[in-house]
């Protein structure tokens, strides 16, 4: 007979511990199924760090209200359970006055998600900031910040474990079937696999989740999105950086463009770039460098010749193809697939990392298991940290 327990989360990143954690603390016995021997080894590895304000994002989609309430429980979750992170601040800067329109639009739309601290600068304001740019003006972004993104998933597992949760390494889920009041899951071992029954299964596989959702039974094709592979190089910077600040230009089609961010211990890195591509290698190219040099000396003209060294590369979970407009986070549940009790999580990329904790609010909150978010009760239950 197979063991039976109240969730199943599919997945051990940041927002698949997020959901664990949620779900504990409202009481779930919860198991994270995880196909790889670590948490956290895929997106939310390989990723900028950034802690996101909310401002690219088209007023009321799911990104926009994820990503502003999630900035805010994020800053405190990292404070009550020592997360290393810093409010860096950041600017997005418009290299030339032809860039200065697509300013104001990112302003506007920032304005429309609440996030109410941002700043215009003009080209004198914004190299007071930071003498070394080319610039014709800039927003300033005072509430973006960094994170470490393992010490976060630590923390995450650490509160959801103390809650009653448990991870499940090296068991990926193979087949989700659909029975009397939840689910039967069998999952792989590395032997003849095992089963559990879960009342609720939560899909947040990530790179994954297409998969997962391909082996649900009763679960229609036309419910999952098509996949696509979006590979992001980074780079670092050789020597210090000259920036004590995160420097965006502005956005190009697929992407926030190429971007320099810092690590916690103040050196800089660039990236990613967008390569479509059809199979997963993180390998950085070194000839992708001559690229961000271009792309980086149109704000930062002053980059030394061979500064830039590989780093490592990412893989985002798009649900929208090359030419085509980015998509929002799909969280779907039963409303719209039919199936009680399950919710599957498509397209988390950035600013997922920020968004995890009111992505786990908002999963319990559809799964009827806690308030959902902006519903009275979430703040109290995230300022209720331990």
């Amino acid at each position: 007979m197979a063991e039976q327990i109240d969730v199943l989360v599919v997945g051990a990143g940041v927002v698949g511990l997020a959901v664990a954690r949620a779900l504990a603390r409202a009481g779930q016995e919860v198991v994270v199924a995880e196909r790889h021997d670590a948490i956290g080894t895929e997106v939310s590895a390989r990723n900028s760090e950034v802690i996101h304000a909310g401002i690219y994002y088209p007023a009321g989609s799911q990104r926009a209200r994820l990503c502003t309430a999630g900035r805010d429980a994020l800053y405190r979750f990292c404070t009550a359970y020592g997360v290393d992170h810093r409010r860096t601040g950041k600017l997005i800067v418009a290299a030339e006055d032809a860039d200065l329109p697509a300013l104001d639009a990112i302003a506007r739309a920032g304005a429309a998600n609440g996030v109410a601290d941002l700043q215009r600068l003009d080209a004198q304001a914004t190299q007071a900031r930071a003498p070394l740019l080319r610039t014709a003006g800039a927003l300033w972004s005072p509430s973006t910040g960094i994170v470490d993104s393992h010490g976060l998933m630590l923390a995450l597992r650490g509160d959801a474990e103390a809650h009653g949760a448990m991870i499940a390494l090296r068991s990926p889920v193979t087949a989700i079937r659909p029975q009397g009041d939840g689910f039967r899951i069998t999952m792989a071992d590395g032997g003849d696999g095992y089963e559990l029954d879960a009342r609720y299964v939560v899909n947040a596989a990530g790179l994954g989740a297409a998969t997962v959702a391909g082996a649900t039974k009763g679960l229609h094709a036309r419910h999952v999105p098509r996949h696509h592979i979006a590979k992001g190089s980074y780079f670092t910077l050789a020597g210090r950086s000259p920036f004590d600040t995160l420097v965006y230009p502005i956005p190009e089609p697929g992407g926030l463009g190429i971007h320099l961010t810092l690590d916690l211990g103040g050196r800089a890195r660039f990236g990613p770039d967008v390569e479509w591509t059809d199979h997963v290698d993180y390998a950085v190219d070194p000839a992708r460098a001559a690229a961000f040099c271009r792309a980086i000396r149109r704000y930062w003209p002053g980059l030394p010749d061979g500064a830039l060294e590989p780093a490592y590369s990412g893989i985002r979970p798009r649900i929208t193809g090359p030419g085509e407009s980015a998509a929002d986070f799909v969280i779907q549940d039963a409303d719209t697939h039919g199936l009680e009790g399950l919710v599957n999580l498509f397209g988390i990329e950035s600013p997922g990392l920020t968004s995890a904790l009111a992505i786990g609010a908002e999963v319990a909150g559809r799964l009827g298991l806690g308030p959902r978010l902006g519903e009275a009760g979430f703040l109290a239950a995230e300022l209720a940290l331990r």
